[in-house]
């Protein structure tokens, strides 16, 4: 149960800026849509879609640390042992 909580735990870490980001992205575009009355789908898409491939992009190594950290120090002590 231990490993399921630290797993679950470092995919909340690992999402957070991703989901962050989209959601501030979406709230904004939702804003100038509202104000401006333009209903237009890929004005929503294409800029949440954009600046979720840089925050992932920029947290990359971020995110790849806390994985060989994980399962260097958690997963692979319980399979040798």
């Amino acid at each position: 149960m231990d490993i399921l909580r630290q797993g679950l735990w470092l995919a909340v870490m690992i999402s957070t800026p991703v989901l962050g980001i989209a959601l501030l992205v979406g709230l904004v575009i939702g804003l100038f849509q509202a104000l401006t009355s333009i209903q237009e789908m890929t004005l929503t898409f294409v800029p949440k879609l954009g600046a979720i491939l840089v925050t992932f992009w920029i947290t990359m190594a971020f995110s790849g640390q806390l994985l060989v950290v994980f399962y260097q120090d958690v997963i692979l002590p319980v399979v040798a042992g």
